[in-house]
Order: structure tokens, then sequence, then C-alpha cells
């Protein structure tokens, strides 16, 4: 049935923003984190990943996250030469986190993961007029 393989790949794509959105809030949640300990290096960005994965059983591609990778992005610098964390110069490093970004990314998987979900209900509404129909 394609509309079943239909919500099958929704669903897919649902579990994968799922798994994006929970990368975004552990960045969000380490913003304005700092180092553990003088020299060290503070919390550094996670991306995620998505690959197709052909579904053997129906033949068709889902999306799958692949892997969480680490962003290699410059960190940023904060003077407080107080600090006991703070270089030479007396800056720390911050995280490479820009939460505005984070909110960006955010809404993006949001809005994905919706949309995602509205497919399932037209395919679901789709499927239900089917049978209604073969009722009749």
């Amino acid at each position: 049935m394609e509309l079943v393989n239909a919500m099958a790949v929704s669903a897919s794509g649902m579990k994968a923003q799922g798994a994006r959105v929970r990368v975004i809030a552990e960045n969000i949640a380490n913003a304005n984190s700092i180092a553990e300990g003088p020299g060290q290096e503070p919390y550094r960005r996670k991306l995620i990943t998505f690959r197709n994965e052909l579904d053997r059983a129906s033949g068709v591609d889902m999306v799958k996250a692949n892997r969480i990778i680490l962003d290699e992005s410059p960190f940023g610098l904060k003077f407080e030469p107080n600090h006991p964390y703070a270089d030479d110069d007396g800056y720390i490093r911050t995280p490479n986190v820009k939460t505005t970004i984070e909110m960006m990314d955010m809404r993006q998987a949001t809005r994905a993961y919706e949309a995602n979900l509205n497919a399932i209900g037209a395919a679901r509404s789709m499927l239900q007029r089917t049978v209604e129909l073969l009722r009749s």
C-alpha cells in the first residue's frame, strides 16, 4: 500500500527531526558553559547528519539520523582577567554555540516535524476514505 509507505516515510522523518531537536537542545543548554579546568576546551557545538536508508520490506527510502559530529568553528573569547581559567591575556574561551542560530535550527526542525505529522494525517484520512468507499 502506497499510503502506508508514505506514512512510514513521514514517521522516519519525524524520528530524525526529533533527534535533531535533542542535539539542538543540548547545544542551547551548554551555550553559557565554560571549560572544566584551566587549559581545557569549553563545550563544542554538535551537529547531526542524516542519511537515506532503503527499507527492503517496503522498497522505499527512509531518513535516518546518521551521526553526531562536532562543529570545528573557533571558540568565542570573553575578557575576564580575574577568572581562574583566563589565559595570559585575560581571556577565557567560551562555547562556539550561537543561541540565535540554534533557535532558527530548532524552528526549522519543528516545522519539518509538523510537516511530516501533517503528511501522516493526510495519508490516514485518505486510507479512511478508501475504507469507507469499499464498505459502500
